[in-house]
């Protein structure tokens, strides 16, 4: 096989295929250049989604006619000079590859202008220039690039409906203003206005004009700073999520990315505030020093590297738990559930939005689908589980099934607050006074704010958890020897993965003993351990460490108090006396996060006067 160097254009091509994936590819690129050339506003016009014209007019520094000429050649950059800067990398495009690569796959004209002489126009055709006249002296850029991938057909192929690609221009736009509130963007489809921004540098009315203002009502500012991070934003309140983390938007040094996890970190900042399989909507703005981030990863630049992930991940984590910890996160019952995106939101409007004051927060929609336990069943298993544990936990559960006022001991844990907090958290929600039971499975209570309607199962899930917490980690890791082994089968490559991490898995206190080729036996286990769910535990052992590699034993307690919670807390059709209702919502006001169960199902709904008034026609 003979090698050969290719031709000029063919090279191009495969380079344009890393660069422009479709046409939001075009958009982002160029308006990047945009934001980099010192623009306060942005035009984007766009004609069937793109795969017709896209052109982008700015009032940014311009270029003389030789740096015009300049820009198409491949690698060229007025943006890195040595591989120093490749370190300290302050722009949103370094490359220097985006012009040349989305002008060779479309025709393309470019007009530009520094203001202090002539401007330049060129056209090129395939990455070839066609013609290079003088053109106004308007300070700006003004780019239009038509027929995208007329010379690569194949490309074509995969492009999807005109709906799908405008959603995918749309969201590129949409993070551009979110990471620069201070440009203004006017965004239009087939001469349609679909998105204007006022450039005013208020990221709170971005949000309003890019969710719809009953999203942006329910933003909680965030504002944490480090030696090495600054932090800004908003964060939705737990009561609006969504399916996707694709509502999530991490902005590095103004640069919106892709980070699978700092989203974790996200997640993790709202411990047990979501329902399981639900994410939230967030902006955060991520200041660092450019040396601590490595931007050069991807073509599209979506994907950093951080020196410093850990301590950046921590700091996130504790910006969004410290902003909950100082809210009241009790959602109304008599909102209705609004649309994630308006058609149409206008940019008075938004103004409008900010001159007001938030209103209540919406209803959510949940159901309970746990099993039920009797009274007997459940002291029971709790006289057993304390027997079982030698006194180590000496909890303090009471003769009504209900949790007495656990006090935290385990002050070095993240999620777990000083006494300080844990004194402020009683007047995070108000007293409130029981006047019966639904079915058996919600309190209702009342107080001069109005109704409440409190999940019996999900309160006290909340405080057995947060007192299994606590105990647990005061449990030190000794075994506790059993008196018939457990045996597991693993498949070969599970058995695999525990040959590998024997030694970290002794550490915790699992020592698995080969029992055959795919079969293990354990003849102890941590004290920490849920009797009852020993198995179960161990296998999310087993399953943690084939998938991350390693044994998380914080996690792990998390699971085994949450999991003890459900197990251990009233049910459904579950009937408690005045006395037992009350002493559950003040044991409830206790805790530190006493808004959602550990699965982040809601515990409380509110109606305040006003709001049954209005249910009730009593006023209009």
């Amino acid at each position: 096989m003979k090698i050969f160097q290719m031709p000029d254009s063919l090279a191009n091509k495969i380079a344009a295929g890393e660069v422009v994936e479709r046409p939001a590819s075009v958009v982002k690129e160029l308006v990047e250049n945009s934001i980099d050339a010192n623009s306060t506003w942005v035009k984007v016009e766009v004609e069937e989604a793109g795969l017709q014209q896209i052109k982008i007019v700015d009032n940014g520094d311009g270029m003389t006619e030789d740096d015009c000429e300049r820009s198409f050649l491949r690698h060229a950059t007025s943006k890195i000079k040595n591989e120093n800067d490749l370190f300290h990398v302050q722009t949103l495009g370094f490359r220097g590859e985006a012009l040349a690569s989305i002008a060779a796959v479309s025709r393309l004209t470019l007009k530009t202008s520094t203001g202090d002489e002539a401007g330049t126009l060129m056209e090129l055709e395939g990455g070839k220039v066609k013609a290079k006249t003088k053109s106004d002296a308007r300070q700006g850029t003004e780019i239009v690039v038509e027929d995208l991938f007329f010379n690569t057909p194949a490309r074509l192929k995969y492009m999807k409906t005109i709906h799908t690609e405008l959603g995918h221009i749309t969201d590129v736009l949409n993070r551009m203003a979110l990471s620069h509130p201070m440009v203004r963007f006017e965004v239009y489809h087939n001469g349609k206005q679909l998105f204007k921004s006022s450039g005013r540098g208020d990221l709170l009315q971005i949000i309003a004009q890019v969710y719809g203002m009953n999203i942006a009502k329910k933003m909680v500012p965030v504002e944490y700073e480090t030696l090495d991070f600054s932090i800004k934003g908003y964060i939705a309140k737990p009561e609006v999520t969504r399916a996707s983390r694709n509502y999530i938007s991490t902005i590095i040094n103004g640069r919106f990315i892709k980070s699978i996890a700092l989203n974790k970190a996200i997640q993790n900042g709202y411990h047990t505030l979501l329902p399981i399989g639900r994410s939230p909507i967030v902006v955060l703005s991520i200041e660092m020093d450019p040396i601590l981030v490595d931007v050069n990863v991807h073509p599209s630049k979506l994907e950093v590297r951080f020196s410093k992930e850990k301590e950046l991940f921590e700091a996130v984590e504790t910006t969004i738990r410290n902003a909950f910890r100082k809210e009241t996160l009790i959602p109304s019952g008599a909102e209705t559930k609004a649309p994630s995106r308006p058609k149409e939101q206008s940019e008075q409007a938004a103004i409008e939005f900010y001159q007001t004051e938030p209103k209540k927060n919406p209803v959510f929609h949940t159901s309970i689908n746990d099993g039920f336990q009797t009274h007997e069943d459940k002291q029971m298993e709790e006289d057993a589980f304390v027997s079982a544990q030698n006194a180590v936990l000496e909890s303090n559960y009471s003769n009504q099934a209900l949790v007495e006022d656990p006090e935290p001991v385990n002050q070095a844990s993240a999620n777990i607050p000083d006494e300080k907090e844990q004194v402020d958290s009683v007047n995070r929600i108000p007293v409130m006074y029981p006047i019966g039971q639904h079915h058996g499975t919600y309190i209702l209570a009342q107080n001069e704010n109005g109704l409440y309607i409190i999940d019996q199962h999900a309160a006290q899930e909340r405080i057995k958890y947060e007192f299994f917490r606590d105990k647990i980690g005061e449990v030190p890791n000794e075994v506790q020897e059993l008196l018939l082994p457990i045996t597991f089968d693993f498949s070969k490559q599970e058995a695999l993965m525990i040959e590998q991490y024997l030694e970290q898995l002794q550490k915790i206190g699992l020592f698995f003993e080969a029992f055959g080729e795919q079969t293990f036996v354990i003849r102890s286990h941590p004290q920490w351990f849920p009797k009852g769910f020993e198995e179960e535990v161990i296998r999310e052992i087993v399953e943690q460490v084939i998938m991350e590699g390693k044994v998380d034993l914080y996690k792990l307690r998390e699971d085994a108090a949450i999991l003890m919670s459900c197990k251990r807390s009233i049910k459904a059709n579950h009937y408690l006396n005045h006395d037992d209702m009350f002493r559950l919502l003040e044991d409830l006001r206790k805790s530190t996060d006493p808004f959602t169960c550990p699965h982040g199902r809601p515990i409380i709904i509110h109606f305040s006067e006003y709001e049954m008034e209005k249910l009730f026609k009593r006023v209009m």
